[in-house]
Order: C-alpha cells, then structure tokens, then sequence
C-alpha cells in the first residue's frame, strides 16, 4: 500500500493540473485577425491589427468579456487568397470565436467558407458585393459595399463634374473589378460616356504604354478602382506624361501611402471615400484616435481601421448584451443590431450582413497633401 500512494498523488497532481488546464483555457475568449501584416498592403494590415488589439487592451483594462480575458490571435494573410485560406484553418484551430479581417475583399472571401463551416464570426471591411452573395450567416460587412460607391460615383461624375469622357482603369483583383464593374453599370444607366475601359496588372510599376494609349484619346478624367500601391504610380506618371485629365481614385486609394508614391503629384488627385477618421463627428472616434496616437505613435492608416474595430466593438457589445460567447447567439444579436454608436458612424446589420448606411465624399488633395471636401 505504502508503494501505490506516490503513484496516486502523482495522478491527483496531473489531474489537478489538467483541471486548471482546461479552466484557464476557458477563461479566454479568443478573437482573431487575418490581415496582411507584410506585403503591399502591410500598412493596412498592421492597422487592423493594432486597432484591434487597442480595444481588447482597454476591454481587458474593464475586465473583459463574460468575465473572461480576451485573448488576440493573429494570422498574417499578406493580402492574398491563398494565404487567407492557410489563416482560416490555423485560426479555427486555434479556437477563436471571431475573426476581424481581412482588408482586401480576394483575402476575405477565400476564407469565408472555412469559417461558416467552422460557426467562426467574420467582419470585414471587404466591399466586393460577392462577399454577401453566400449568405452566411457567419459572415458581417463592417464598411459598405462597391454597388453604394458607384452610384455616388456616377452622380459625381454626371451631375457633379459633367464630364464628357471618361476613362475607367482597374486591375484584376475581385475588389477593383467589382467596383469598377458597379461603377461603369451605373454610369452608364445615366448615360454617361465612357471612352476607355481597361486593367493593369497590380505590382507592375510602369504604366506608361496604358497611360500613353490614353493620353491620344483625350480623355476628361482617369477613373482608378484599384489600391493605393499602383493608384499612386499612376497618379505620378499621369503627370509626368502630360495627361491633363483628373485623376479620381476609389475608396482604397485613400491612404497615407498613395501620397508617398505619387509625390508632388498627389496634387489635385481626387478621392473618394467615406468621411476620412479625422473628420468623424462622433466623439467615440475622436477618443479612439488620440488613444490610438497615445499608443503607437502614428495615426491609423484609413478609415479601413476604424471599420474593423467597429466589427470588434459590436461583436463585444452584443456579448455583454446577450451575455452569451455562442456564436449562433451573437450573430442573432448582430442581426437585430439597430444604430449602435460605431467610431465609424451608427452600426446596423441587415440580415444577410450587409451593413447599412454609408455616406461617401469627394476629397481634393492639397499642395501639403491635406484633403479638401469638394462634394458630398
């Protein structure tokens, strides 16, 4: 008997420590972001991933969720989709009830499925509307989509700007096809004429053959549904060709990075987007962005950010409303979601996930690179 009670209390300890084990891992809420943390789009990237852990950082501060600590889990999915799919099976494996991201729609929508099939919550600012068209109950647009950019795009460029030949560039990613797309429908359900229509290929650097090809055909303006990497090459070039056409860029050209690569010739580019973070008149966005300042120095990259923090917010706000982590339980409430107060503007979710609202603006950039509002 004397030999069996060291064997005993050797299993009581092992079991012990296996109960603490398994309680602590229940204590933690695991959140995840997919986001392209290297790469072309890494600015965006790391700014996701720094708004979101901002906030769990200052949950955390108030005592969590339910009780429990929240714990972030990120995956750098360098923007591309089959990277995206690596980071949707190393995050459920991990156990995260949701997952903010990604930034661009490609990386977002090769993920979707593994997710749904996983219960796994997804919101991200991807604005393809293909994102919708699964319907996935897992799934939440936290921005708006191509389809409501285009229309106010059209009405800037027929109503607004009354221009009489219009150019549309966009390069083969889903996202810029998908605006551009949505945007030549609706320019053309008003009318408008469109005299050119083409792609580049994303990374290429020189567009001089595409541009030239345009410059002979005299165009009013140079239409760029693509991101910020090429949409400010082009800008540069554009200028250094002569090409006197406005340049206006889609949503994702609005970032600091644009104006680096276009130089002195970001000058005069027009963007449009929704209302730029410094701009928000909501006092929550406001605190965030000196929070955010305080903590890493820099402002957030984009709008693009503060939309996924937003995802997070709502997604912890509908825990502690339904005190519930069960994903089927949070995604009834983000479903019933109805004007909560978003850093980015009141939140409410349609059912199928798609976010509603949204109003977009025009910005000229200045001399010193600051926006001016030019229509709204």
């Amino acid at each position: 008997m004397k030999k069996m009670f060291p064997k005993l209390t050797a299993s009581l300890a092992v079991c012990s420590m296996l109960t603490s084990a398994s309680f602590a891992a229940a204590e933690v809420i695991k959140i995840g972001v997919q986001a392209p943390i290297t790469g072309q789009y890494a600015n965006e990237g790391q700014s996701i991933d720094n708004g979101v852990r901002l906030i769990v950082e200052q949950q955390n501060a108030r005592g969590g969720v339910l009780g429990k600590k929240i714990e972030v889990v990120t995956c750098d999915d360098q923007g591309a989709a089959q990277q995206a799919a690596i980071c949707a099976k190393k995050l459920v494996n991990e156990g995260v009830k949701a997952v903010i991201g990604s930034y661009t729609s490609g990386a977002t929508e090769a993920a979707q499925t593994t997710y749904n099939r996983a219960g796994v919550l997804q919101t991200s600012d991807g604005t393809s509307d293909s994102l919708i068209a699964h319907k996935y109950w897992t799934f939440f647009r936290n921005s708006f989509p191509n389809s409501a950019e285009a229309e106010y795009t059209a009405k800037y460029f027929v109503d607004g700007k009354q221009y009489k030949k219009i150019v549309i560039l966009s390069d083969y990613s889903s996202y810029s096809t998908d605006l551009a797309d949505a945007t030549v429908k609706a320019l053309k359900a008003k009318n408008a004429n469109i005299i050119y229509e083409g792609k580049i290929k994303s990374g290429t650097q020189n567009f001089t053959a595409t541009l030239t090809k345009i410059k002979s055909m005299d165009p009013d303006v140079i239409y760029f549904s693509g991101y910020y990497t090429d949409g400010g090459l082009l800008r540069a070039q554009q200028i250094q060709l002569g090409i006197k056409a406005d340049f206006v860029g889609g949503d994702s050209n609005d970032n600091p990075d644009y104006m680096k690569l276009a130089g002195d010739s970001a000058k005069g580019t027009l963007l449009i987007n929704v209302p730029t973070p410094d701009i928000l008149p909501y006092d929550i966005a406001k605190t965030f962005l000196v929070d955010y300042k305080a903590k890493f120095n820099m402002a957030p990259a984009s709008i693009w950010s503060l939309m996924n923090v937003d995802g997070l917010r709502a997604i912890l706000h509908v825990m502690e409303q339904s005190k519930s982590d069960d994903t089927k339980v949070i995604a009834e409430g983000l479903h019933a979601l109805k004007d909560f107060p978003g850093i980015t503007g009141p939140v409410t979710f349609r059912e199928d996930g798609e976010r509603i609202g949204g109003g977009y603006m025009t910005y000229e950039v200045q001399a010193d690179k600051s926006y001016k509002i030019v229509y709204q």
